[in-house]
């Protein structure tokens, strides 16, 4: 079996593992659980306290002490353990830990899969540039196919899509120790304080206007990232208890039509060197940032029958919403940072996308929604919920188009083309 067919499987069964419940959690907790919005929002940001420390702790552990591999196989397998206790809890609160500790095992194994597959690839004398990214894309593919198997299966409100996240972990768990061994650096190649590895001397970049004004909306963009993750699963489920939507296949399959957000992105991703060479990086970022708008506010105005193909619209558009300011924005640290400190520099940008933005969208969305958006019999006011975050987007657009200010240099892009 070839390197690349082995890394292939690694990244199918990564993303298999966190599709099986990512999308699909809302609908589990708020129809089958019925619990609240606020406790289901700490839920979500239980994604963006790990990535503040986990993922560099995983990286000093690595870097020293035990292989790569191993202890991403570590990893998945303690995962594997929380996932398979999640459908036993019955009490929110109980629920918010266990998936705390099976996030601090998840989201380090995203940054541990990278340096495996880079590794094993340079090992064999393959160029990781040319060579990774079409490996990388089936992880976006085990994502879509995961969504795909629990909505087939009817899956989505059950406890059960839990179980087959557990079992996609184990069998990765498991595997991962049959890979290229990606051994601890030699002592003798310096030493890598835990300062340096958790990105905090990058935190000197705020010392610089532009760069401090740019990671506040990194932060601020970071909030929506998860929102539709969060949220759009559990609002098409509910159209349920509308008579004229209950049978329509949008109804019953939510999470095929949710997909669509993330074949969107392999397309999306293939056009961003043109978008880039041809408008600059700022107004790549703030076409991300107005496609947001659209994302959310076509969800505003969408049903599963006639107005279906708004809601399809908007996943397309999902594409150019998440991928266009990640990767333009990465691009932006590296050409904006001096080379001394680029690696932590891009520490530092996701963790204030996925770190703290993630944490405050996930966390202040539920009370949001509690508190507002509440109908008196229960249900929740979908349209409003999707303006209100159609909204925000657009202010957070406008202040970034108004405020942050750069100038196109097409040079900048050839990070992208390489």
């Amino acid at each position: 079996m070839g390197i690349k067919f082995r890394l292939t499987i690694m990244n199918f069964l990564q993303f298999f593992v966190w599709g099986s419940w990512l999308i699909t959690i809302g609908a589990y907790w708020f129809q089958t659980k019925q619990w609240s919005g606020a406790e289901f929002g700490a839920i979500f940001s239980t994604m963006g306290i790990s990535s503040l420390f986990m993922p560099a702790i995983a990286g000093i552990i690595a870097d020293r002490w035990i292989s790569a591999q191993k202890l991403y196989g570590f990893f998945h397998i303690l995962g594997a353990i929380m996932l398979a206790i999640v459908p036993r809890v019955d009490n929110p609160s109980l629920l918010f830990w266990v998936m705390l500790v099976n996030m601090m095992f998840y989201m380090p194994t995203i940054a541990l899969s990278i340096t495996v597959a880079y590794a094993a690839l340079k090992k064999k004398g393959l160029n990781v540039v040319t060579e990774y990214p079409p490996i990388r894309v089936w992880g976006t593919v085990g994502f879509i196919v995961a969504m795909w198997t629990v909505s087939l299966l009817h899956l989505e409100t059950s406890a059960i899509q839990f179980y087959v996240a557990s079992g996609a972990s184990l069998v990765l768990g498991i595997y991962a120790f049959s890979l290229p061994d990606c051994p601890p650096a030699p002592a003798t190649t310096g030493k890598r304080t835990f300062i340096t590895a958790l990105g905090l001397n990058a935190f000197t970049l705020f010392k610089n206007p532009k760069m401090a004004l740019f990671f506040i909306f990194a932060m601020l963009l970071g909030a929506s990232l998860q929102l539709t993750n969060m949220y759009g699963d559990t609002f098409l489920h509910d159209f349920k208890n509308i008579p004229a939507y209950k049978d329509l296949l949008a109804v019953k399959f939510p999470a095929i039509i949710m997909s669509i957000s993330q074949i969107s992105e392999t397309l999306f991703i293939l056009a961003i060197p043109f978008f880039l060479r041809r408008f600059g990086i700022k107004n790549v970022m703030l076409f991300s940032m107005v496609a947001w708008v659209l994302r959310f506010g076509l969800f505003g105005v969408g049903n599963p029958a006639d107005g279906l193909w708004m809601i399809i619209l908007s996943c397309i558009i999902y594409g150019m919403a998440f991928d266009f300011f990640n990767i333009s924005g990465s691009l932006y640290v590296e050409t904006q940072s001096d080379p001394s400190i680029r690696a932590s520099a891009q520490g530092l940008f996701m963790m204030m996308t996925n770190g703290f933005g993630a944490f405050f969208g996930s966390y202040l969305s539920g009370i949001i929604i509690d508190k507002f958006y509440l109908l008196e019999d229960g249900s929740k006011d979908w349209s409003g919920i999707w303006f209100a975050f159609a909204g925000y987007s657009l202010v957070v657009a406008v202040l970034f188009a108004v405020l942050f200010k750069h100038k196109h240099v097409p040079e900048e892009v050839a990070v992208v083309k390489h």
